[in-house]
């Protein structure tokens, strides 16, 4: 299979990022499967399915009034340890993906261990990656918060509104502009502040354009998962508690969606790392493969 995108594009655009990723995705659907299956769909499952079990476990055993007992708190300690095992399991897969994308694109067959073999070795300066994006996920929710209500000052709402537009439009822009930190840690093998650098560097001019192309993605999951959670709701309303059945569907159908749209994004960002250098310095996919040869 020949290199595609070997030419060197004049303008980012996000109709050919589109393109490319779906097929990144059709022709190593194997490859990729197995790396989500393993670092998301299979912990995701897991987690669903005892958390499940847990709501019903305690329905059952005292009616509405157990989730104001010490059971709630555990459930929630336990949910926080796994949300801080699927952020290491979701950089891992990233970085994975990156691999795998960057095969595809240059015409290899994408290797399973390969894959997780280089996302292992940049783990570390993926980590930093991950611990300053979650800081700066908990400082832009403050800020946010308190910018909202200065201009809802004596309760107006559209005050509100515009409160949290602008502070949202520039905090949005800045993780637009490191967006693809983890594929140049990955494939440049630079350090967490190098990386977050080179990816402002490479984002800039095309931020509104990745924006766009993302939040495109963002809004179509979780217009899905809307959708099948209110039907699990109502199935679970219908039946009057969750059934053995119920607690399958649930973590089967919630485990699928989450997994599918974290591999679109991933291979998307992959596929926007390689835009972008070709778009700005006219690098092949060749040469963005030939790092790790």
């Amino acid at each position: 299979m020949a290199s595609i995108a070997s030419g060197r594009p004049e303008k980012f655009r996000i109709g050919r990022v589109f393109s490319n990723t779906f097929s990144v995705i059709s022709r190593s659907f194997g490859p990729l499967a197995a790396i989500v299956g393993l670092f998301s769909a299979a912990p995701t499952l897991i987690y669903n399915f005892w958390n499940l079990t847990q709501l019903a476990r305690m329905r059952e055993a005292a009616g509405a009034s157990a989730f104001e007992r010490p059971d709630m708190a555990r459930l929630a300690a336990v949910s926080a340890i796994a949300g801080l095992v699927f952020l290491v399991l979701g950089l891992l897969a990233q970085a994975a993906l990156v691999r795998l994308t960057v095969e595809d694109m240059n015409g290899s067959r994408p290797a399973v261990g390969d894959c997780i073999q280089i996302a292992l070795r940049r783990f570390f300066p993926m980590l930093g990656i991950g611990f300053i994006v979650f800081l700066a996920l908990i400082l832009a929710g403050i800020v946010i918060g308190i910018v909202a209500s200065i201009f809802a000052f004596g309760g107006a709402f559209v005050g509100a509104l515009i409160g949290i537009a602008v502070a949202a439009i520039p905090a949005a822009m800045w993780f637009i502009s490191i967006s693809v930190a983890i594929p140049v840690a990955v494939q440049e093998r630079l350090g967490v502040f190098g990386s977050i650098s080179r990816s402002r560097a490479l984002t800039k001019g095309s931020r509104w354009p990745i924006f766009g192309l993302l939040l495109v993605i963002g809004i179509a999951a979780g217009l899905l998962q809307a959708a099948f959670s209110l039907l699990f709701r109502f199935a679970l309303a219908t039946a009057s508690g969750l059934s053995g059945t119920g607690i399958f569907v649930g973590a089967v159908g919630g485990s699928l969606l989450s997994s599918i749209f974290s591999a679109v994004i991933s291979v998307a960002i992959a596929v926007i790392y390689v835009e972008l250098r070709q778009v700005r310095e006219g690098a092949s996919v060749d040469e963005l493969a030939e790092i790790f040869s």
